[in-house]
């Protein structure tokens, strides 16, 4: 019998949860695991089916073979396509951005790469941010390109109209698949609109094969900013930083609609990037003080920004909660961002030369 699909409740009575609240008990039912309050960590490459039925459905599925029916979810079959600690972490996860599906990968690089090389194909156009993190940047110039999936840069902080008009000076507008974004950037932490991303995606494209909007959301995590309701596509995070928190996991994460992850879901099985189930443990962990360790690290970050603005070495700090209101990128980060985060960068006075002495 086909498996049904995963509801867990996110209510007590009629009020509703926040996720910080459900953190520590959603999507996990104690009555499956000997009655462990905790979620064990599920340590098998291979699950027992109930019938041969029941694994002909999972596979089909798993594969792509067919979309799940109205009372129908994939089913366990192997960790590296699913596996209870991720069904339950990937669960957890959607609380934060209010997304429908989610796919846990081993890294950050991962999941980046899976989700592009799942929605473009040879001769389509990446019109992305810069500068952006350095394995993304070498993605996109030197990798995807021997795909013939080719990029366009723009420069992070730039107008709409900038945007587009870099887009459609490059001659290849009418290929255009995906915008991908960082913002804030890395290292500089200026914002990219993602509300105008997503319009100007609307005009260009393929009209056959919409162009999306992606965002590499990992510099204001979960917590601070939410693309998907300012029309991002699908967000990314390095789930190695904010999310994992201790330094001990290396992760990534994709968010999005159901059916565009259906698609990244479908990459991630051939490609074999699903992390394992002792990774996915580890993050269970991590988002049960999400909240209270990334608002520590907000407030703390003020205090090492405004030391550094004022140290008479540090020539330049690029911080969010600097902005002026005559600074370019007030307006957008009051509109698109709920919190300067914990990220600082700076440059110091006399450049390379001086910080290496």
């Amino acid at each position: 019998m086909p498996k049904p699909p995963r509801k867990p409740e996110a209510f007590i009575g009629s009020h509703p949860l926040r996720p910080e609240s459900l953190m520590t008990s959603y999507g996990y039912k104690p009555a499956l695991s000997e009655g462990a309050l905790k979620c064990p960590i599920f340590q098998t490459s291979t699950f027992v089916f109930k019938s041969a039925e029941e694994g002909k459905a999972f596979f089909e599925l798993a594969y792509g073979l067919r979309a799940p029916r109205p009372t129908e979810s994939l089913g366990l079959i192997y960790s590296r396509l699913n596996n209870p600690d991720l069904e339950i972490l990937e669960d957890r996860l959607t609380l934060w951005d209010d997304a429908e599906a989610c796919a846990v990968f081993e890294s950050g690089m991962a999941a980046i790469s899976t989700a592009l090389l799942a929605l473009c194909i040879p001769g389509d156009v990446v019109l992305h941010s810069e500068p952006l993190y350095g394995g993304t940047d070498y993605l996109l110039k030197h990798v995807l390109t021997r795909f013939g999936i080719e990029p366009v840069g723009f420069v992070a902080g730039a107008s709409p109209d900038e945007i587009e008009q870099k887009l459609v000076a490059s001659g290849k507008a009418d290929r255009l698949r995906a915008i991908f974004i960082e913002t804030p950037a890395n290292p500089t932490n200026a914002l990219v609109d993602i509300a105008a991303c997503k319009a100007i995606a609307q005009r260009h494209g393929n009209a056959e094969r919409r162009a999306l909007v992606a965002v590499d959301n990992t510099f204001l995590g979960p917590l601070w900013q939410h693309p998907l309701k300012h029309g991002a596509d699908l967000v990314l995070y390095s789930a190695t930083k904010y999310i994992g928190g201790h330094s001990d996991v290396i992760a990534g994460v994709c968010l999005g609609p159901a059916d565009l992850m259906q698609e990244v879901r479908a990459m991630r099985t051939f490609l074999g990037t699903m992390c394992g189930p002792w990774t996915g443990w580890l993050l269970l962990r991590s988002l049960e003080t999400l909240k209270l360790r990334m608002t520590s690290e907000m407030k703390n970050a003020r205090y090492v920004a405004d030391y550094l603005a004022d140290h008479p070495k540090v020539e330049r700090v690029h911080y969010l909660g600097h902005l002026s209101e005559d600074d370019p990128d007030h307006a957008l980060y009051r509109r698109q961002c709920l919190a300067p985060g914990g990220m600082v960068s700076f440059e110091l006075c006399g450049g390379e030369a001086e910080a290496f002495r």
